[in-house]
């Protein structure tokens, strides 16, 4: 998609609505483009007891035992 800095001002849904489909849309200034915007890849959210540092070790210590270890005597004083 192409929009012009008038685009952007007046037709802002559209160029969102254009991010969400994953097209790149392209920002003209008097005809000549000045930059494009993409889209960024969605986020994936992951419990914090499935992140693979907690595989490393074979402990049987819980997820919350370790985080109490990471963060040590500062985090305690809070």
């Amino acid at each position: 998609m192409k929009a012009t800095v008038v685009d952007l001002r007046y037709r802002m849904n559209d160029v969102l609505r254009a991010l969400e489909r994953n097209e790149d849309v392209e920002i003209l200034y008097h005809g000549r483009t000045k930059g494009v915007l993409s889209a960024t890849a969605p986020v994936r959210r992951t419990k914090v007891s499935e992140h693979p540092f907690f595989n490393m070790r074979h402990d049987e210590e819980s997820v919350d035992k370790q985080m109490e270890k990471l963060r040590g005597g500062r985090y305690r004083d809070l």
